[in-house]
């Protein structure tokens, strides 16, 4: 197996974990929940191939992350009466997940012998478009946008952190780690202490 591929199955365990808590949130069937899952677990990775013109894109050329997809769902749908609070491990989850699905995408922009804005973006991509499917099929307010918090930002240090470290230390496992680390500790931080980069504040009309 390869690093994107275990990249890509890792991601979309865990991101098809919380399409599931957001089904159940919603009360929807068992399909619902198997949609979910597979929307948030697949949607930044197909968006990344079709940009990078993978053909064919990750999950049709190995039906594999749409088995997990569907696997996680089952299991939320009969356990997700058990957690105290499903918002609050969603969000965790998407936590560990974002990471993970950014550095995917920096792996697989760096394969196809991208350039650095492109490997910024496509990890960016990868991480954060699965979530925000899902959380506006759930009619909720993204959590990429959600009280200033960050995780576009996280997502962007991530990426950032892999190209640096792949320049000064050229190694794939230690760049694609750099990239987990430093993404899941912004976002960790910004989830327990509240850090946030500066925030538009409107200003009264000068007359």
């Amino acid at each position: 197996m390869s690093v994107l591929t275990a990249l890509d199955y890792a991601a979309v365990l865990v991101f098809a974990l919380t399409g599931g808590l957001a089904a159940s949130r919603a009360q929807l069937d068992v399909i619902g929940f198997i949609f979910m899952a597979s929307l948030t677990a697949v949607g930044g990775g197909t968006l990344r191939d079709l940009l990078l013109d993978r053909d064919p894109v990750f999950w049709i050329a190995d039906p594999t992350p749409l088995a997990i997809a569907a696997a996680a769902a089952v299991l939320v749908f009969f356990t997700a009466h058990l957690l105290e609070s499903r918002q609050t491990v969603l969000t965790w989850l998407d936590a560990l997940a974002l990471p993970i699905a950014v550095a995917a995408g920096v792996r697989a922009a760096t394969e196809t012998g991208q350039s650095v804005p492109i490997v910024l973006i496509m990890g960016i991509v990868t991480g954060c478009v699965g979530g925000l499917l899902r959380d506006i099929v759930a009619n909720e307010v993204p959590l990429l946008i959600r009280s200033g918090k960050l995780y576009i930002t996280a997502a962007f240090a991530g990426a950032a952190a892999a190209v640096i470290t792949q320049e000064l230390w050229p190694s794939e496992l230690l760049s694609l780690l750099a990239c987990i680390v430093i993404c899941f500790a912004l976002r960790a931080g910004s989830l327990s202490f509240g850090w946030q980069l500066p925030v538009y504040k409107p200003r009264p009309p000068r007359r």
